[in-house]
C-alpha cells in the first residue's frame, strides 16, 4: 500500500504526551498579532519576495554578523543551492557526517556530487582529525553539520579546508545563535545555511531556510538562482531553481526575531544545564562534555544511555515524549546504498545511533519537568526496568 504522507498521524500520535518535543501551539498562542502583521501583506498584495523578505534577511545578517543574507524556500534548498551556486556536482566530492538528518547528504546527491563520509566524535559532531585522510582530487568542499546547535571544530576545519583550496559549507540548520570561541560561526566558511522549520528554534509556519554568507559573489550568485535566474521580470541570466522564501513566513519570522528568539535560546541553553545537573548523577547516562569555548543552542538535548530503546519507551509511558533523533546512520539507509559503505564503517556513528536519546529542552519545559524526567530516568535504572 502506498503511504502518501505520514505526518498527521505522527502528530495525532505525539500529541498524546504531556511533556512534547512539539510546543508549536503554545509558541504562536499569541497568532492574532501575527495575523495582524499579514494583514498588511494581503492589503500590499507582494507575497512573492515582498518587503518582509528584505527586511528578513537583513534583521538576520545583523543578528549573525554576515555581509548577506539569502532567503529561500527550506533548509535543503539553502545546502543545495550553496553547492550549485559553487558549480559542485557530478564527478565532485564533499566530505561530510553519517550522523545528521537525510537533508545534508540529499542536497549533496541531487546536486550530482557525491557524499564521502567521515566518523563523528563522542559529541556528535565530524571528526576533524580524520577530514584529511578522505580528501580526494575530487574533493571540493567540508560539509560540517553543528549537530543539535553545538558548533564544529570549525577553526581546525578551515584550516583543512584552507590547505587543501576546499569549500567549507556549514549545515547550521540547528545553531541559529550559535557562536565559536566567541566569534559567529560565518567567520569560519564560504556559507551557512539555516532551516526555519516548525520545530527549529527559529521556526515559521511552514517550508522556509535562508543562506548567510561573507562573499558578494556567492551572495550575488545565490539571490540570482532562488528565482528562476531572473535579473528582471523580462530577463533571464541562467536557467535556475524557483526557492523563494515566501512573504508570509518572512513575517512570522521577522516576528520571531523581534519578539521571542533571544528567549527560546536563553531559556534552552538554561534548560540544558538544568538537564545536565541532574543527570549527571545517572551512572547509565553519558552526558556531552561541554566546552566553555562554545556556544551551544541546544536545537535537542541528547544523552546516551543504556537499554536506550527500552528506556525510551518506559519514558513514553509515563507521558514523556522521549525520541531518537536517528537510529540509522546515513551510511547504512537504503538510499545510500549505492556509496557501497557498510557495517561497522563508522563506529563511533553507528554507537551513538544506538545510544543516544532526545530530551524536550524547548522553552515550555520547566524545572518541574526536567526534574520528573531525570527521576523517571533514575527510577528506570535503579528498578531494572530494563530486565
Amino acid at each position: 500500500m502506498m503511504k502518501k504522507n505520514f505526518l498527521p498521524q505522527q502528530y495525532q500520535k505525539n500529541s498524546m504526551l504531556k511533556i512534547n518535543h512539539s510546543y508549536l501551539i503554545e509558541q504562536f498562542s499569541d497568532y492574532s498579532k501575527i495575523f495582524k502583521k499579514i494583514q498588511k501583506v494581503v492589503l500590499k498584495g507582494d507575497y512573492t519576495l515582498g518587503n518582509e523578505v528584505d527586511k528578513f534577511e537583513k534583521n538576520i545578517s545583523k543578528r549573525m554578523g554576515s555581509k548577506h543574507t539569502v532567503a529561500v524556500g527550506n533548509g535543503t534548498d539553502a545546502l543545495f543551492l550553496v553547492l550549485k551556486a559553487f558549480n559542485i556536482g557530478l564527478g565532485d566530492e564533499i566530505i561530510t557526517t553519517p550522523f545528521t538528518f537525510i537533508a545534508t547528504v540529499a542536497s549533496i546527491a541531487t546536486a550530482g556530487a557525491k557524499p564521502v563520509f567521515v566518523d563523528v566524535k563522542d559529541d556528535y559532531n565530524i571528526d576533524e582529525d580524520k577530514i584529511e585522510a578522505a580528501i580526494t582530487k575530487k574533493t571540493k568542499a567540508i560539509m560540517p553539520v553543528h549537530w543539535a546547535g553545538r558548533p564544529c571544530e570549525l577553526k581546525k576545519i578551515k584550516k583543512i579546508a584552507d590547505k587543501y583550496k576546499l569549500k567549507v559549507i556549514q549545515d547550521s540548520c540547528h545553531a541559529i545563535d550559535a557562536k565559536y570561541h566567541g566569534q559567529h560561526i560565518v567567520n569560519f566558511a564560504d556559507a551557512c545555511t539555516f532551516s526555519m522549520h516548525p520545530l527549529k528554534n527559529l521556526n515559521i509556519w511552514g517550508d522556509g531556510g535562508f543562506i548567510i554568507t561573507n562573499k558578494s559573489d556567492l551572495a550575488k550568485r545565490l539571490y540570482l538562482i532562488r528565482n528562476h535566474g531572473l535579473i528582471n521580470r523580462d530577463n533571464c541570466d541562467v536557467f535556475a531553481f524557483n526557492s523563494r522564501l515566501d512573504t508570509i513566513q518572512a513575517t512570522v519570522a521577522n516576528y520571531k526575531i523581534k519578539t521571542k528568539l533571544n528567549n527560546i535560546t536563553k531559556k534552552r541553553i538554561f534548560n540544558a544545564k538544568l538537564f545536565d545537573k541532574e543527570l549527571k548523577k545517572i551512572p547509565n547516562v553519558k552526558l556531552v562534555q561541554r566546552d566553555k569555548n562554545l556556544k551551544e543552542v541546544f536545537h535537542l538535548y541528547q544523552v546516551n544511555v543504556n537499554h536506550r530503546d527500552k528506556l525510551k519507551k518506559f519514558l513514553n509511558k509515563k507521558n514523556i515524549d522521549a525520541k531518537i533523533h536517528y537510529p540509522i546512520p546515513i551510511h547504512l539507509q537504503k538510499a545510500a546504498k549505492y556509496l557501497k559503505y557498510k557495517k561497522n564503517d563508522f563506529p563511533i556513528a553507528e554507537k551513538l545511533a544506538k545510544t543516544t536519546l532526545s530530551l524536550p529542552v524547548h522553552e515550555f519545559i520547566n524545572k518541574k519537568d526536567i526534574v520528573k524526567m531525570a527521576n523517571y530516568i533514575s527510577l528506570f535504572y535503579n528498578k531494572r526496568y530494563y530486565k
